[in-house]
C-alpha cells in the first residue's frame, strides 16, 4: 500500500469501516507478523483491499469505479502509450475532448497526475480503482495477452501445445496437464465476453494475427487476443468443447458449448468456418433470463401492445415476424408463446436448433440427418392436435404450404421470415412459389422488427438533436419543443459509449378484406406498402421517432439502424 498506515487507518475510521478496538487488536498482531497495520486488517478479514480504496476515494472527493467488468475502448486505450501506463501504474478509461479520466490506486500520489498532465500536454481527471484491478487492465490493454500466454507456455513441458484428433470410435480426448493452459485461456476468452455481455464472440485467424472480437448491443468491438501461434491449439480445444471433429478442417461444422457464470447456465452456439488462414469461429451466447421478457420490456409502447395482445388472440391464421439476422425475431416469438402459454393450450415448435427451453411447450429439433426437415416435423405435428404451432423459420415452399393448410384448419401458426419490412413478406412467399389466394386468406399479420441501442440510463442527460437529425426524422418543432431526447454522456456502466442495452422497433401490418383482394390481383411491393401506411400502419422509423422522442434511443442510432428501410 503506498499512502502511510496512519493516514489509511484515520480514513478508515472516518467512513465506520473499523473502530479503536480493531485497530488495537490488529497493531497486535502486526508486531507479531511484521507486517503493516492495514495489511493485519485485511489479512484478518475485517475489511478488503477494495474498502480501503473506496474509503481513499471517498476521502478526496474523488469517484470510485471498478475495471474488472469494463470493456475500455481502444481509442482510449491508445491515447495513452505503453511505457507511460506502466510507469505510472494507471490505466486510462475515458477521453472526452482534451480531458483523459485515469484509473489510479493511490489519490495521495500526486507526482503521478503531474507526470501524466506535463507528457501527454492535456488534463487529467484522477478515478480511484483496486491495485489489482489496474495490474489485470495493464496486461489485458497493454499487450498483456502475450504475457499471460507466456507465462502460462512456462508451465507447459518443452514442445508445441498439441491437441490430438480422436482416435477412430473414441468420442473424447483425454486431457493431460500439458492442455491446462490452453483451457484456462479458452476460459479466459469465455468469461471476459460474460462480463462486457456480449451476445457474439468471433475468433478469426488472420494473415499475421488473431483477433477476437465482442458483439455488445449490435456492435462489434475488437478485444486482445492470444498470439498467432497458439491458434491452431485454441481452435481446437474451441472445437472439442463444442463437440466437432477436430480432424475436420475443410468443411464447415456447428456445435454447442454448455457454460456456467456466476451461477447462471448459458449455451454457447459454435459455427465454425474454414477460411485463408485458419478456422473462424463464432460463438453465439443464449442467456435463457432472456425469455422471461414481457411484451413491453420488448420495446411495445401502449398502443402497439394492444394490437399484438389482439392478433395473438385469434383462434388461426399465420403471424409473421420478419427482419434480418440478429433482430430478436426468435426471442420476440418466444415472448408471444409465454404470453398464450396456459394449461388449455396445446403448444408445439420446430425449431432449428432449440435455441431455448420452454416449461410446458413441447419442441421439436429439425434433425436432417434423419429426414427430420421443417416439413416432416410440421406434417407430424398436426397429427398431435396442437392450438399452436411455432415453425422456427419459412424456407422453402414445402414448409410454407404445409404452414398455411395448418393454419386453413384451426391452427395458429407463428414463424419467421428474412425480409426487410413488413410488406416485403407477401413478395417472399410469392417467390418461394406460394399462390397469392393462399397468402391472403391465411396471413393475419405481419411483424418488421429491429434492435437499435438504448440510452444508458446512468449517464443520460438532456439533448438538443440538430436540424439535420430532425428533418431526417420528419419531428417538426413543435413535436421537438415537447419531447425529452436524451443522449448518455458515457459512464463506466456503459463502457463509455451512451448506450447500454436495446430496444425493439416495429412495423405491424395487419391484413384486412382490402389488404387481401390486393394480394389477389397481383399488386406489386410497394403499392401493398403504400396502402398499408394509408391505413395507418407506422414504418420502423415512425415507430423510432416515438421512442426518440420519449428519450429511449438517439437520432443518430435510430438513422443509421432504419437507412435500408427508408426509399
Amino acid at each position: 500500500m503506498p499512502s502511510s498506515d496512519d493516514t489509511v487507518l484515520e480514513m478508515l475510521s472516518k467512513v465506520g469501516l473499523i473502530n479503536d478496538d480493531d485497530i488495537s487488536e490488529a497493531k497486535l498482531k502486526a508486531a507479531e507478523q511484521g507486517v503493516g497495520v492495514v495489511d493485519s486488517l485485511i489479512a484478518s478479514n475485517v475489511i478488503t483491499q477494495t474498502d480501503v480504496t473506496k474509503a481513499l476515494a471517498s476521502s478526496f472527493g474523488m469517484e470510485f469505479i471498478s475495471l474488472r467488468d469494463m470493456v475500455i475502448p481502444e481509442e482510449v486505450v491508445n491515447a495513452i502509450p505503453r511505457d507511460l501506463a506502466k510507469r505510472y501504474r494507471i490505466v486510462p478509461v475515458y477521453k472526452h475532448d482534451n480531458t483523459i479520466s485515469v484509473a489510479i490506486s493511490d489519490p495521495m500520489d500526486i507526482d503521478v497526475l503531474d507526470g501524466l498532465r506535463y507528457a501527454l500536454k492535456c488534463d487529467i481527471e484522477p478515478l480511484v480503482a483496486p491495485e489489482k484491478e489496474i495490474d489485470e487492465a495493464l496486461l489485458r490493454y497493454y499487450g498483456g495477452a502475450e504475457e499471460t500466454v507466456d507465462k502460462m507456455l512456462q508451465e507447459i513441458t518443452q514442445g508445441e501445445i498439441d491437441i490430438s484428433p480422436p482416435k477412430e470410435g473414441e468420442e473424447t480426448k483425454v486431457e493431460t496437464d500439458a492442455d491446462a493452459p490452453i483451457i484456462r485461456l479458452c476460459s479466459l476468452i469465455l468469461n471476459s465476453a460474460f462480463r462486457s455481455g456480449a451476445s457474439d464472440i468471433h475468433i478469426e485467424p488472420l494473415e499475421k494475427d488473431l483477433r477476437v472480437r465482442h458483439r455488445i448491443d449490435g456492435v462489434l468491438h475488437k478485444v486482445d487476443g492470444p498470439p498467432k501461434k497458439l491458434q491452431s491449439s485454441l481452435l481446437q480445444r474451441l472445437k472439442l468443447m463444442a463437440g466437432m471433429s477436430i480432424s475436420e478442417r475443410r468443411l464447415p461444422q456447428d456445435g454447442r458449448i454448455k457454460a456456467k457464470f456466476h451461477e447462471k447456465d448459458l449455451d454457447l452456439r459454435v459455427s465454425c468456418i474454414p477460411t485463408n488462414h485458419g478456422e473462424s469461429i463464432v460463438m453465439r451466447i443464449l442467456d435463457s433470463s432472456t425469455l422471461k421478457l414481457g411484451l413491453p420490456e420488448l420495446g411495445f409502447l401502449s398502443d402497439d401492445q394492444a394490437v399484438i395482445e389482439g392478433i395473438l388472440a385469434l383462434p388461426d391464421g399465420i403471424f409473421l415476424v420478419t427482419g434480418p439476422t440478429g433482430c430478436g425475431k426468435t426471442t420476440t416469438l418466444y415472448a408471444c408463446l409465454h404470453y398464450v402459454n396456459r394449461p388449455d393450450r396445446k403448444i408445439i415448435t420446430v425449431e432449428d436448433p432449440v435455441e431455448y427451453q420452454l416449461q410446458g411447450v413441447n419442441q421439436v429439433p429439425v434433425n436432417n440427418d434423419v429426414g427430420l426437415s421443417f416439413a416432416a416435423a410440421l406434417r407430424a405435428m398436426l397429427r398431435q392436435a396442437p392450438n399452436v404451432i411455432m415453425v422456427g423459420e419459412i424456407r422453402d415452399r414445402e414448409t410454407a404450404n404445409i404452414a398455411i393448410n395448418a393454419s386453413l384448419t384451426g391452427h395458429f401458426v407463428y414463424s419467421t421470415l428474412h425480409t426487410n419490412d413488413a410488406a416485403g413478406a407477401v413478395s417472399r412467399l410469392a417467390d418461394i412459389g406460394v399462390k397469392p389466394f393462399l397468402i391472403g386468406s391465411a396471413i393475419r399479420a405481419v411483424m418488421a422488427q429491429r434492435l437499435i441501442r438504448k440510452v444508458c440510463k446512468n449517464c443520460a442527460e438532456p439533448y438538443e438533436p440538430t436540424k439535420i437529425e430532425l428533418d431526417s426524422l420528419s419531428i417538426n418543432a413543435s413535436q421537438a419543443a415537447g419531447a425529452s431526447m436524451m443522449k448518455g454522456r458515457g459512464c463506466n456502466n456503459c463502457y463509455n459509449r451512451g448506450y447500454r442495452g436495446r430496444i425493439g422497433i416495429f412495423e405491424i401490418f395487419v391484413f384486412n378484406d382490402e389488404v387481401r383482394k390486393l394480394i389477389n390481383d397481383g399488386c406489386t411491393h410497394l403499392e401493398l406498402k403504400k396502402r398499408a401506411r394509408e391505413l395507418g400502419m407506422r414504418t420502423l422509423r415512425e415507430d423510432g421517432t416515438r421512442k426518440v422522442l420519449a428519450g429511449l434511443t438517439t437520432p443518430e442510432e435510430l438513422i443509421s439502424s432504419t437507412m435500408e428501410t427508408e426509399e
